[in-house]
């Protein structure tokens, strides 16, 4: 929508929080987060984590994050500002988040699980669990 390349970034460990500025000119602003669970499927059941261990194959990982980016952007009339985190990230600490302006909400819902859907699809990025 805007031509320049979305904000991209691979960060060590859990994410921060975030604060509150939005793009004033849009209608709707999406933050999606996604949280370490306390238990992950192992097989037919599920068994408790300590933490998630998220690698990444740069630098096709940001390469591929900024194209599904770029190309989300496009598709849906909107900007989007990616994190992911890299290495050691326990349960309960973000390790992914999402930023969608759109200039109507059901355009940022369907652009925030589009990219997510071919994220996990699309990307070069793995999640090792580590058990407690």
């Amino acid at each position: 929508m805007n031509g320049a390349s979305p904000p991209i970034s691979l960060s060590p460990g859990p994410l921060a929080p975030i604060g509150s500025a939005s793009p004033s000119t849009y209608g709707a602003v999406l933050t999606f987060e996604g949280v370490v669970r306390p238990s992950e499927p192992d097989g037919a059941a599920s068994r408790p984590l300590a933490a998630l261990l998220y690698e990444a194959y740069e630098p096709m990982t940001t390469q591929e994050l900024a194209r599904l980016a770029k190309t989300c952007e496009a598709e849906f009339e909107a900007i989007l500002s990616v994190e992911h985190s890299v290495g050691e990230v326990p349960v309960g600490a973000c390790s992914f988040r999402l930023r969608v302006a759109t200039p109507h909400r059901a355009a940022a819902l369907a652009c925030c699980a589009a990219f997510v859907d071919r994220m996990k699809r699309d990307v070069p990025l793995w999640k090792i669990p580590v058990w407690a």
